[in-house]
Parts: structure tokens; sequence; C-alpha cells
């Protein structure tokens, strides 16, 4: 059979994605495999840009947003999913092959949830956020060095990072404490260098405020009590189309905000919240919980009402927990409806 009758007959094809080799499984209306091929980047846009619109799969991987928004380009009917989903449904042992063929089984599923591919305005958000992350991160590594540093020199001073900013041009100034001249010029750069990653941060905070300001989804989530422009901008990157979710709750669980079931027909057993969900959108919406949760206590509208009442009755983590849940619940319906949060005043009691 010619390769072109067989680019005809493909109606699904699974696309196994690595850094310049890309594995292809094709098959036809009935399911049965009649492509299986090995591109370069390159060979395999140019393959895909002469074939007809098919439904492709492929793993949500560095690198598959690009691949993917070239393939929806060319008009095919692009879809994503992550790694966990895909692997029930490799078979023996794991290798490229094998893995394409999963991919392209595991994409016709009628219950599998696909990841939204995200557009380039999405991408930047997503690197500006994780590259603040990372420097924030470089930061308090460094910040707790020369904390552990200055205690060999027997000097101890507190480990909060402002208070470390703060005391170092005092003891680089102080020539009775035991420093020799070596260490306190090392410690001049490694202050420099504090101070450096205190301006990128500065920087990517403005940015952030920036794009939020501008961005009008970003200014309707933030009329949620707890989602500044950190958070706001953090959903939008990730969400993207919010119809990809049937309901609030969705979200919510997709998020990893909703608790583990441990359920039988005899009952249903919850247990806490899991690792499930993005670990980074879940500790700004646990963050903005508790800021708000804490202002909470001074509020008389219907939703402060209903989480102090819950905060007394089940504890602060608890009460913490649901906030954030409710929040993204109320980022759908904002999303979806495309209208801003209303607080509903309570009775008073």
């Amino acid at each position: 059979m010619g390769k072109n009758s067989t680019r005809k007959e493909i109606k699904v094809l699974g696309i196994d994605t690595r850094e310049n080799s890309f594995h292809l499984h094709g098959v036809d209306a009935k399911g049965n495999p009649v492509f299986r091929e090995h591109y370069s980047r390159a060979k395999m846009l140019e393959f895909m840009a002469n074939l007809k619109p098919c439904l492709v799969g492929i793993e949500a991987c560095p690198g598959a947003h690009h691949v993917a928004r070239e393939l929806k380009n060319m008009g095919h009917d692009v879809r994503m999913m992550v790694a966990q989903r895909v692997k029930p449904y490799v078979k023996n042992k794991k290798n490229n092959r094998l893995d394409s063929a999963a991919i392209c089984e595991a994409v016709q599923q009628p219950m599998m949830r696909f990841v939204t591919i995200k557009s380039l305005e999405q991408q930047d958000i997503k690197s500006l956020h994780r590259m603040r992350n990372k420097t924030i991160s470089h930061r308090t590594a460094l910040n707790n060095m020369i904390y552990k540093l200055l205690m060999d020199y027997g000097v101890v001073i507190p480990t909060g990072p402002d208070q470390v900013r703060s005391l170092i041009p005092k003891i680089l100034n102080d020539t009775g404490n035991g420093l020799t001249e070596w260490f306190r010029d090392e410690l001049r750069q490694l202050n420099d260098q504090l101070l450096h990653f205190d301006r990128r941060i500065h920087g990517f905070d403005g940015q952030i405020k920036d794009i939020s300001r501008e961005n009008q989804s970003c200014r309707m989530l933030e009329t949620i009590p707890g989602i500044d422009p950190l958070t706001s901008t953090a959903l939008i990157a990730a969400i993207g189309d919010v119809s990809v979710f049937k309901n609030g709750r969705a979200m919510a669980a997709w998020l990893g905000l909703v608790p583990r079931q441990h359920s039988t027909e005899e009952g249903t057993c919850l247990a806490r919240i899991g690792n499930q969900g993005d670990a980074y959108l879940k500790m700004l919406l646990l963050h903005g919980a508790r800021s708000a949760l804490i202002q909470a206590r001074e509020k008389k509208d219907r939703l402060s009402r209903w989480v102090t009442k819950l905060e007394k009755r089940r504890g602060w983590n608890v009460a913490t927990v649901a906030l954030a849940a409710k929040n993204a619940r109320i980022v759908w319906a904002l999303l979806a409806k495309g209208e801003t949060f209303k607080v509903a005043e309570a009775e008073e009691s």
C-alpha cells in the first residue's frame, strides 16, 4: 500500500514527542493500525502539513504546547493528555513505539480528560510565574547559606530574609567581629546577589500587576476575596478555556481542593485533600483563603458568615481549604458567565 493511500486512511494519530524525534502511530476508522513511523521535528511537521485533518493525541510534556499549536494551525483536532492518563494503555514494555500506540488509544476514550492547549499569551504568563518562583527559591537558598556561613564565624543573626539583608552592611562595617578580609569580600558579593534577586522579583511583580490591569478576566477574578493579581494571572495562564470543566466542582477537583473519597454502597468516607492538582495554584489559593478568612471575621456578608461559622465548627485548616475550594468554584462561575463577584449581604442575626 502506498504512502498516499495510507495517509487517506488515518483517522486518529498518536504522537510520542521528544526533543527532536517523534514516533507516530495511526489507525483507520475501524481502529486498525495503518501507520507507524519515526520522524525528526521538521519532517514530522512537513508530514502533518500534508495529512488530511484528523484527531491527534499527544502527551503534555515540555514542548508539547508548541507542537499542539502548530498542528492546530494545520487544521488537526489536537487533544493533549497528562502522562498518568496514558500509562494504563501502554502494552507490555515501555518504548517510544508503544507509547505512541498508547496515546492513539487513549485519545479515543470517551471518559478521557484533556489538557487545555495554552496560547502564546498564556505561555508568557506561565513563564513569568515560573521564573519568579525559581528566583525566590534561589534567594531563599542564598539567604540560608549566608546565615549558616556567618554562624561558622561566630556571628549569629536572625534567620529572616529581611533581617539578613539589613544586618549584612553592619556586619561588614564591624571590624571586631572576627571575619577575615577574604570572607568580607565574598560576603559583599553574596549581598550583591541578594539585592539582584530582590530587584528581579520586584520586576516580576510589576509585570504581573501590569498584566492583571490590562486583562479583563484578571480584573474580574480579583473581585473575589482572597484573589490577588498573582493568583488571578496564574489561574488565567493555567485554565485557559473554562468550558473544559463541567462545573465549578470539577475545576476545584482539578486543582486538588476536594477531599479524597473511599466510598462504597455502605457509606461515604471523605479523607483529606491529596497531592492532586497544580501545587503552585493550590498554594496561591490556600494563601489567599487564609488572608480572606482573617478578614472575614470582621465582615457580615453571606460568604464571610459561612466561613467563620465553619471555622468555629471545624477549625482553621478545614475552613481554609473549604474557602479555597469555594473560591475555585466562584472563579469558574465568573469565567463561564463573564460577571464580577457580587457580595451578598446577609441579614443580621
